[in-house]
């Protein structure tokens, strides 16, 4: 049986490999001229599927909507988004690359989806099946318990 100290070693390995994964998105956007918050934006709006708003955004990747209306007021600043009244609701609108905008974040994430996968297929693809198998095991947990607790 696992004692109380070796539960607490795992966590405290977790926090520390959680902490590290941060910080390797966070140079590698650095190291592209981004912070990790508009590198986050940029996949947003890339893997948008239909109407991409920043509402839709901050819920994506939980950053506050005050941040990405920062981030999004620099990409338009720089030609990159152009933010146009949705039809629907005229109050919102929405946020779609320019054309300059696309062949930039199409370039970004092309040179990080190359990074991701290498790492994957060094890893094999059956570390990463049980890595996100075991992730989304612990989030299912997680939620129980949060919800148990409350």
């Amino acid at each position: 049986m696992i004692n109380n100290t070796d539960f607490m070693e795992q966590l405290n390995k977790y926090y520390t490999v959680w902490q590290e994964c941060n910080y390797v998105y966070e140079e590698w956007a650095k190291a592209h001229d981004l912070s990790i918050n508009g590198l986050l934006v940029l996949l947003a709006i890339h893997g948008s599927k239909e109407n991409c708003t920043q509402k839709k955004i901050s819920q994506r990747w939980l950053i506050p909507k005050q941040t990405i209306n920062m981030i999004l007021k620099d990409f338009e600043k720089k030609g990159l988004v152009e933010m146009l009244p949705m039809q629907e609701d005229k109050r919102n609108k929405t946020v779609q690359f320019t054309i300059t905008g696309k062949e930039y974040a199409d370039t970004i994430i092309t040179k990080l989806r190359e990074v991701e996968l290498f790492v994957i297929e060094e890893m094999g693809i059956d570390h990463m099946k049980q890595l996100n198998d075991n992730m989304a095991l612990f989030v299912e947990l997680f939620s129980k318990a949060v919800v148990r607790k409350e």
